[in-house]
């Protein structure tokens, strides 16, 4: 294992401290418990944004708190859910009277958690409301989960929610809009290599040099198919298509188009696999109205992609506009 750490054991720590002395501007970070929270916060009468789940997906979720998007994120260990005393400590740092709103990506351990969080801020008075994040076709049940993980659109659901709070939508509002995301979203990944969580010191799996996996999850979870590398174009084809069918998506939809690299995929491969899909899109009369290219929610240092569409309309496509400002994501500020 060859790693820029000082020790497994501190490695969210550390990591979490480089990233208070990084953004002092954006984020107050708290080790006991792990979380990051807005500078800012809590803000009277907005309501608040909170997501969180296992490290090692970064900058999902701790680089996208800020201005526009989360009021803060709950860190667990490597690949691992946080638990419900972070996630009641970040939902009173954040609340400003209006509600806080959990973002929850389908693994049985955040779910379990944030559920129990939600129960612990009621007690509390405080109202919380929740979306959950299912919007991988490859596989109907996981190592991890019960029904579709939850991937790429995390990301996309995040920034529109948190530009929706900003603006002032209430806690309900901002609920409909999520489940909106969600239901409108639909992602599949890939990988080219197995990544190294810190304290196993060894592959999550095991990949031949000259195998691909097809649908595989952000945690390593097996996917739809093991086959022999191939082009980037045969790739694109074997994601784009079972997203394509699945929404269905159609001849005249106009969508943002997410390539999201895992971690360990150069960013000039990345845009190979963005100008594939947009041949295929532009195959099937779909419009790219909006774009995403880059690393956004990683698995490590794992090598390969996920391609996440995400069927855009007139209030979608405001809310991703509208000005964000955090470590990982920002414009229009």
């Amino acid at each position: 294992m060859k790693k820029l750490i000082n020790s497994p054991e501190r490695v969210i720590d550390d990591a979490l401290v480089g990233m208070a002395r990084a953004h002092p501007d954006l984020l107050v970070v708290h080790t006991n418990p792990h979380m990051i929270v807005r500078a800012d916060a809590p803000m009277r009468g907005k309501v608040g944004v909170v997501s969180g789940g296992g490290s090692g997906h970064e900058p999902m979720h701790g680089g996208f708190v800020g201005k526009g998007m989360l009021s803060a994120a709950c860190p667990g260990a490597v690949f691992t859910s946080p638990v419900p005393d972070q996630m009641l400590a970040a939902t009173k740092a954040v609340d400003g009277g209006a509600g806080v709103l959990y973002i929850v990506k389908n693994y049985t351990g955040d779910v379990m958690n944030f559920e129990m969080a939600a129960e612990l801020a009621a007690a509390e008075g405080i109202e919380v409301a929740s979306i959950l994040t299912n919007d991988d076709v490859a596989v109907q049940d996981s190592l991890y989960t019960a029904g579709r993980r939850g991937v790429g659109v995390t990301v996309l659901l995040e920034k529109i929610v948190g530009a929706a709070a900003e603006a002032g939508a209430t806690l309900a509002e901002c609920q409909r809009l999520g489940e909106k995301v969600n239901a409108q979203g639909r992602s599949m990944g890939m990988a080219l290599t197995s990544c190294t969580v810190p304290q196993a010191g060894g592959p999550t799996f095991d990949l031949g040099e000259d195998e691909m996996e097809i649908g595989i999850g952000i945690h390593g979870e097996p996917g739809r198919i093991r086959m022999p590398l191939a082009s980037a174009a045969e790739v694109v084809e074997l994601l784009a298509m079972p997203i394509l069918t699945d929404l269905p998506f159609a001849a005249g939809d106009s969508v943002l188009a997410f390539v999201n690299g895992m971690g360990g995929t150069p960013l000039i491969e990345l845009y190979i696999v963005y100008n594939e899909l947009t041949r295929i899109l532009k195959d099937k009369q779909i419009t790219i109205a909006r774009n995403l290219v880059g690393n956004y929610i990683t698995s490590l240092e794992m090598a390969g992609c996920s391609i996440t569409l995400l069927k855009l309309d007139d209030e979608l496509t405001r809310f991703w506009d509208a000005p964000v400002h955090t470590p990982a994501l920002r414009w229009g500020m």
